[in-house]
């Protein structure tokens, strides 16, 4: 996996929820509707469901899957998690510069999300948690579902993954033999409205595949 780091020591001015982050979603969806996967962010209201998931209070890296313009990462913030624990992995160029001026203090990666596993092996410290904003619909069943297992392998124990859905049922296949799988609520003010979907690893210890 080739990945960039990307890293600036100015200060985060550029607000989130602008309406400049809507023209930059709605130019990436029209370059490659199947990569952006939504035409607009996240609302705050999905954003806060999938920050929820996440306890702050746990050491290690918050990883962030595309991350886009950041409305996941901004409640992820506001949840507590110190910006400095942040690696956001974003393949976009134009969202990983404006994610580097909003959080300076993150690791910003401009990489494919699916290369995540390798990334968590290369950590100094397992992953306290996966958040990801990814169209997992547009992969195969069997691709959703190895990038989650594959990622909960190299995470801290109990670690969450956490991904939302337009549809009702869970984007990656579960039950499956040592996964839990966790469905929200629909969550309503949203375009479109989506739930939230939390997997764990069950008998998991960090750092055993």
């Amino acid at each position: 996996m080739s990945v960039e780091i990307l890293s600036e020591a100015a200060p985060a001015t550029v607000p989130v929820g602008t309406g400049r982050d809507n023209l930059l979603f709605l130019r990436s969806w029209a370059q490659d509707p199947l990569r952006a996967g939504a035409f607009k962010p996240s609302s705050p209201d999905l954003a806060r469901a999938m920050a929820s998931r996440v306890d702050h209070r746990i050491p290690g890296p918050v990883i962030e899957l595309g991350p886009g313009t950041g409305a996941i990462t901004r409640a992820l913030v506001e949840r507590g998690v110190d910006p400095a624990r942040l690696v956001l992995v974003e393949s976009d160029p134009v969202f990983c510069s404006l994610l580097r001026q909003r959080w300076p203090m993150a690791r910003v990666l401009q990489a494919d999300a699916y290369g995540a596993p390798a990334l968590l092996r290369q950590l100094d410290a397992p992953a306290a948690a996966i958040v990801a904003g990814l169209p997992l619909l547009v992969r195969a069943p069997s691709q959703r579902l190895r990038l989650v297992m594959h990622c909960l392998r190299h995470a801290a124990a109990n670690a969450p993954f956490v991904q939302f859905t337009y549809m009702v049922r869970s984007p990656v296949p579960a039950p499956r033999p040592r996964l839990r799988a966790n469905g929200s609520g629909m969550i309503w003010r949203n375009l479109w409205p989506a739930r939230v979907w939390t997997y764990r690893l069950l008998d998991h210890q960090a750092g055993r595949a």
